[in-house]
């Protein structure tokens, strides 16, 4: 029976991972529908809390949140499992697009069939943050937490500003340990073996490649190295890849790595998967079968660091979580965390319309935004169709993305 269950929590991983657009925060919509509604692997508040979890750390966001899930139901057996079914989707379109844009087409292919992607992620992303606020902003300690987390993340915009708001949450509501009860507990015991690892792994490859110069090794652990220090989600790698392979070792021009972010914005799953496009180029001198090691190379540089580190703290997080101060301070994370979410959303919303905010007249910014939208009824239309058909039936969400892009290539 456990083998079953396993079976069919990697099948819908793997359908997520097919079907997932949109970066972290849209990623979680598709968790929450499929993981907490559909199968009751867990609930609300555990997918919001390991959700925060992940943004603390360095890494992929919804990469390490998905594996931390099969980490819960199956051990680390069926996490590293489920790390494979999750990220070889996106990074094998990634990679046969660097061989592809390389090889055979020129640099400026249409994407237009994805178009519609976007407001539908719109969508998604704001019925996550309909669904995650009734769930879990529900004193006013929590709510006052969300509104200033959605204004400073919607208005700094910055990758360190997550950590940041996520542990002064939980500094604030910490404060109200005694209403919580005491619970029996035992000592938090840490086991440092992927610590180390994680570690050991990230000095190995510096000196390896240091000493040897072989370009996969080098490329190893400059991912390894990015994946170790990145904070914010996959859109927040691109100005590190970018300064360290276009501007600095030209292994990449600037037309070649916005073609092939644009390629990572129009498929489904990790958008981290972009490295795998940067790994094919950047060994394109050395033939296919180059090119393939190159960005299988950089694919698991960007990937191991952070499931490392959150398969350390997942260890000893419900020990950790028995304790009256942690579990208040969750009161103040998964408030921050919801917060962030609303932001996700209001940023994506906006983006398209980015030049209604070149002026710093209030008014005349509404007066364009609300040009802009009047301008653009499909924009909006398919945002709140989105959010209306998650809100008020069953359609499964693969359908509704399946039905965008269909839509994308028929007009």
């Amino acid at each position: 029976m456990k083998k079953v269950r396993h079976y069919i929590f990697l099948r819908d991983v793997l359908i997520l991972s097919l079907t997932s657009f949109g970066g972290p925060q849209a990623h979680f919509a598709f968790f929450l529908d499929k993981f907490v509604k559909l199968r009751g692997y867990l609930n609300e508040e555990e997918l919001v809390e390991l959700f925060a979890l992940c943004n603390i750390l360095p890494g992929p966001t919804s990469t390490q949140t998905v594996t931390s899930i099969g980490f819960r139901i199956g051990g680390p057996n069926l996490a590293y499992l489920t790390l494979l079914v999750w990220i070889t989707p996106a990074v094998t379109v990634m990679l046969l697009a660097g061989i592809f844009l390389n090889h055979y087409v020129e640099k400026n292919a249409s994407l237009e069939f994805a178009r519609f992607i976007q407001p539908m992620a719109v969508g998604f992303v704001s019925y996550a943050a309909f669904v995650i606020s009734r769930k879990v902003v529900i004193t006013n300690t929590a709510v006052i937490l969300c509104v200033i987390s959605a204004i400073i993340s919607f208005s700094l915009r910055k990758p360190y500003i997550f950590p940041i708001l996520l542990l002064m949450g939980g500094f604030i509501t910490g404060f109200k340990y005694r209403k919580h009860p005491i619970e029996e507990k035992s000592p938090v015991r840490i086991q440092w073996a992927n610590f180390l690892l994680w570690g050991g792994v990230l000095l190995f490859a510096a000196l390896l490649g240091g000493i040897t110069r072989e370009r996969s090794i080098l490329l190893f652990e400059n991912f390894y190295r990015n994946g170790s220090l990145i904070f914010g989600g996959g859109q927040v790698l691109i100005p590190y890849l970018y300064t360290e392979f276009v501007q600095f070792k030209h292994y990449l021009t600037a037309q070649e790595f916005l073609s092939g972010y644009a390629i990572a914005q129009a498929i489904p799953g990790p958008v981290f998967s972009f490295s795998a496009f940067v790994g094919t180029l950047s060994m394109r001198d050395l033939g296919v079968g180059g090119e393939i090691f190159g960005g299988l190379m950089a694919a698991f540089g960007i990937f191991l660091p952070g499931t490392f580190l959150i398969f350390f703290v997942i260890r000893f997080w419900e020990d950790l979580k028995k304790y009256r101060v942690v579990r208040a301070s969750l009161e103040g994370i998964n408030a921050a965390s919801a917060g962030m979410v609303i932001s996700a959303a209001l940023i994506l919303f906006f983006q398209p319309f980015n030049a209604a905010f070149t002026t710093p007249d209030w008014v005349e910014v509404l007066r364009q935004l609300f040009l802009l939208l009047w301008n653009s009824p499909v924009y909006l239309g398919l945002v709140l169709l989105t959010f209306l058909i998650l809100r008020y039936t069953k359609i499964p969400a693969p359908y509704i993305i399946i039905s965008g892009l269909i839509a994308g290539f028929l007009f």
